[in-house]
């Protein structure tokens, strides 16, 4: 088994931890009323709280209230993120979670919380990561993993695109 790489780096910025937005843009990311038709690519993204799967719920970036479309989304629980963009631009992991309003810290990712003496390791397309996960590139079919406590296991690759 590959040891994974601990995440080292600290949240900086963005809306990570807070409510999730209501429509107002959120790290230069606007909530328009249909979907970008410029770049459209998905990735997929596992968090594991000490082995145990953190669904990733859907609908995330689609506030009701607002009635309006994050150009970084989910549409069902499996963990597919959808980025359906008017423009091409590169996103990253920090952005999916601040459009969620969830936390991606060094303390913590999503509700699931690092106890004394643990760390949080990520991998990417199944090989370890080291740097900070809020600036990875999400790139079509990108696999990530998020580990957040033991056992820190190499991840078993994504492979059910189904059409995505």
């Amino acid at each position: 088994m590959i040891a994974a790489a601990a995440f080292v780096a600290a949240s900086n910025g963005g809306a990570a931890g807070a409510a999730a937005p209501n429509g107002e843009p959120i790290d230069g990311i606007r909530c328009d009323a249909m979907e970008g038709s410029v770049l459209h690519i998905h990735q997929h993204v596992a968090i594991l709280d000490h082995g145990k799967a953190v669904a990733i719920p859907p609908d995330v970036g689609r506030p009701l209230i607002a009635g309006c479309l994050y150009w970084i989304h989910t549409h069902t629980p499996d963990g597919i993120i959808h980025i359906e963009s008017p423009n091409f631009k590169s996103f990253t992991l920090g952005e999916l979670f601040d459009v969620w309003g969830e936390p991606l810290t060094r303390a913590g990712v999503a509700g699931a919380k690092l106890k004394k003496g643990e760390r949080i390791a990520v991998w990417v397309d199944g090989r370890p990561f080291t740097g900070d996960p809020r600036k990875i590139d999400l790139t079509n079919h990108l696999d990530v993993t998020i580990e957040v406590g033991p056992p820190y296991a190499k991840p078993t690759p994504f492979t059910a695109w189904n059409g995505n």
